[in-house]
């Protein structure tokens, strides 16, 4: 039984309930589903980044960590992004980190944008952008990517832009599509924000997972983006720990000022024995140099095992995602499909409607292969008995 308040409440986020995501996972739950549907591993990180912890724990590092985070993690991520994007950041004043990227985008969203302000971002989206915008007081403006590339219009984003527009949010990779951004769409993006004081929220928490080795295109490989973009990553991605909730932000220390305004409000410090275990994992690069390889043999047997199956799958290019189009076999909107999926098939996706604010149904369905064989053989030989509508 639960308790009832006097309280009458006034909602900040009146249109927000009960997410799809929510009512999947329990559906899945009732019905046992093989999971493709959450975009988290089901394997085990490695032992070594455990045991750091362990160390780290056991050597009493268990308290308040430094506001902005561990020196030495933010050496090795400073030392990371100069290798890898050419781009170098200050240690002390121009990386944060963050309790979750989720957090990093928070404080971010908070610190920047203002009371009227208006946000650009592109749908499909990560679903927690426009709420957070909103929760500013400021107005998200949804520009659709094209289907079934999934690429910016990039005439419609100047169409959009008004003397309110104070920040851009780009995710590349790209959730859910699976798409990334190209060298050419840095440089439209350079162009439109020329001259202006438009802040890039660019999140990259897949920077790694880039495939057909292709390079990671994000802001910091672009000066001048670079000098106006505050970008995102998460360890939680990158070794396999999603739960852990540790992620980062690097940006020009202008920027980073305002965001550590609300960091240090919102969390103060993100978890200390994870941190120590992080900074010393960092010392090898591999663990970072290797994802790509790793999840494309991923995305490769889901691709070889759905090959029989009645569905059409989008090309991936990034991320743990691929996307599979059945309007060629049925009418059902893709909610239906899911459903359906979890019921008669014993399998969990999810909607692409889920991921836009006016729930555009394109028929389409994620499916994520951040998964061990086992369940990616599994979830594949379901797939492959579904029936046309």
């Amino acid at each position: 039984m639960t308790l009832r308040t006097p309280v009458k409440t006034r909602s900040k986020l009146p249109d927000v309930g009960t997410t799809i995501f929510t009512v999947i996972g329990q559906l899945s739950a009732e019905h046992n589903a093989i999971n493709l549907s959450q975009g988290a591993p089901n394997f085990p990180c490695d032992p070594h980044l455990i045991a750091g912890v362990t160390r780290a724990m056991q050597a009493n590092h268990n308290q308040y960590a430094s506001m902005t985070g561990l020196r030495p993690l933010k050496e090795r991520i400073a030392q990371k992004i100069s290798e890898l994007y050419r781009t170098d950041y200050d240690v002390d004043s121009e990386i944060l980190i963050t309790a979750s990227a989720s957090e990093g985008l928070y404080s971010a969203i908070s610190g920047l944008v203002h009371p009227g302000d208006e946000v650009i971002y592109f749908e499909p989206s990560f679903d927690s952008y426009a709420p957070i915008v909103r929760l500013q007081g400021a107005t998200p403006v949804a520009i659709k990517l094209t289907v079934p590339d999934f690429a910016v219009n990039w005439d419609e984003v100047r169409a959009a832009i008004t003397p309110r527009t104070r920040m851009i949010i780009i995710n590349t990779p790209h959730n859910p599509s699976g798409q990334v951004f190209s060298s050419a769409d840095l440089e439209q993006l350079a162009a439109i924000t020329r001259h202006t004081d438009i802040v890039i929220l660019s999140d990259e928490v897949y920077e790694h997972v880039v495939f057909d080795g292709e390079p990671h295109h994000g802001m910091a490989t672009h000066p001048q983006l670079a000098e106006r973009s505050v970008i995102i990553s998460s360890f939680g991605k990158t070794y396999h720990v999603t739960g852990w909730r540790v992620g980062y932000c690097v940006a020009p220390a202008e920027l980073m000022d305002e965001i550590c305004k609300v960091h240090q409000f919102l969390m103060f410090s993100a978890d200390t024995p994870m941190q120590h275990a992080f900074a010393d994992y960092m010392g090898d690069p591999q663990g970072w140099l290797s994802l790509a390889a790793f999840y494309q043999r991923k995305r490769d047997l889901l691709q070889t095992l759905l090959a029989e199956s009645p569905f059409r799958l989008l090309p991936s290019a990034g991320s743990f995602f691929l996307l599979a189009d059945y309007s060629h076999f049925s009418d059902e909107s893709d909610s239906e499909m899911v459903k359906r999926l979890i019921i008669d098939c014993g399998v969990a996706t999810i909607p692409l409607s889920a991921f836009y604010t006016d729930g555009t149904d394109n028929k389409l369905i994620r499916l994520s292969f951040a998964k061990d064989e086992a369940t990616l053989r599994a979830g594949a030989q379901a797939l492959c008995r579904v029936k046309p509508r």
